[in-house]
């Protein structure tokens, strides 16, 4: 036993000492986990910024120039008021996010207590802002429609308000979710690569020759490569939670930072073992990057993280359960989103680690056939 995590621990320095000596995989690893988690996060916004907007006002009243200057950065960029023949052209060639219409005595229909309609044309290809600026402006016509009638006998006639308390986000901030997101996509990608592209270089630069002749095994090599590999992105997963999520970003981290190192860790026991499974089906470094880049491309999309697994095909559903993704996805954002303890967030961490099994055990066995034929 001693001899076989001697083995274990010399190959992973092998594979420290190989890395060191890649410069370009270095470099992706300090961008993917420093420079594109701020990129994704300042600039994927999930909320309304900076919306355009036409106003259509045939009413020309003091409600309807009210309700008009209520929208205001950084929402909404000031409104243009606009004619109505203009409107078709304007949202053709997409000068308008929304536009905006009063109809002709609209002020007047309210204070008789009608209830008048108020237009809302909307570009929805831009569909993020589409979805969310049409609650916006139904929002922001309630509350200033409610200020204007204060205090007369139509304020009773006024539909219910509704109160939101938002948890775990209060102020909805884009950032708090998009870091964290493209922090585990980070994870999955450089994971795959990382521990494949070293099984490649192997066997494109002869030393899988080398291995052969020594007094080791298929899974002392695979192992070496799984806790190398992993303790350098472990590593990096530290640096840009501290450095870039919670210092440059200000991303408060609501549950156990070191329960989520320790889920990180069975992650990537998971997907270091599938990169290497992925590497032992490819015969050279452009091939492993063909088939990697579905396989993390679909873990990421599909895994609940840009939308949830639930809003999914039912089939879809079963078949992303085989994927570890899915569950480290559920256990981060319950652990930092929601501060979830450790009785909460078991069950993804058991299954991530049934499934790291699964995939070592696989990878193992490919790996035993690649070296056959190597030697």
């Amino acid at each position: 036993m001693g001899r076989f995590f001697l083995n274990v621990f010399r190959l992973a320095i092998k594979e420290l000492q190989s890395l060191r000596h890649d410069p370009m995989m270095l470099f992706l690893i300090v961008y993917a986990f420093s420079a594109a988690v701020i990129m994704v996060a300042d600039g994927v916004k999930l909320e309304v910024v900076n919306a355009t907007m036409g106003v259509v006002d045939d009413d020309r009243s003091q409600l309807s120039r009210r309700m008009t200057d209520a929208f205001a950065a950084p929402y909404f960029k000031t409104p243009e008021v606009i004619d109505r023949g203009t409107v078709d052209r304007a949202m053709d060639v997409g000068r308008y996010g929304f536009v905006l219409e009063f109809p002709p005595g609209f002020e007047a229909d309210v204070l008789r207590g009608r209830v008048p309609a108020i237009g809302l044309t909307i570009d929805a290809t831009v569909m993020v802002q589409a979805g969310n600026g049409a609650a916006y402006i139904q929002s922001i016509l309630l509350r200033e429609a409610t200020a204007y009638l204060q205090g007369t006998p139509l304020e009773a006639q006024l539909p219910i308000a509704v109160v939101s308390r938002v948890r775990f986000n209060p102020n909805i901030e884009g950032r708090w979710f998009s870091s964290i997101m493209q922090l585990t996509n980070s994870i999955t990608i450089l994971s795959i690569l990382l521990v494949g592209a070293a099984v490649i270089r192997e066997r494109e630069h002869g030393t899988i020759e080398h291995l052969l002749v020594m007094p080791v095994g298929a899974f002392e090599i695979a192992l070496a490569k799984v806790l190398a590999n992993g303790a350098v992105l472990l590593l990096a997963v530290v640096l840009s939670m501290e450095l870039v999520v919670r210092g440059w970003l200000g991303v408060p981290i609501a549950g156990s930072r070191a329960l989520f190192l320790c889920g990180t860790v069975f992650y990537l026991f998971s997907t270091t073992s599938l990169g290497i499974l992925i590497a032992t089906l490819a015969r050279s470094m452009p091939q492993f990057a063909l088939m990697a880049i579905p396989v993390f491309t679909t873990m990421m999309l599909l895994s609940g993280n840009m939308t949830p697994l639930e809003s999914m095909p039912q089939a879809l559903q079963w078949a992303m359960h085989v994927s570890p993704s899915v569950y480290y996805v559920q256990f981060a954002q319950g652990l930092l989103y929601r501060g979830a303890t450790l009785e909460i967030v078991w069950q993804p961490l058991a299954i991530m680690v049934g499934l790291g099994v699964v995939y070592l055990a696989f990878a193992v066995h490919r790996f035993r056939i690649m070296l056959a034929h190597a030697g």
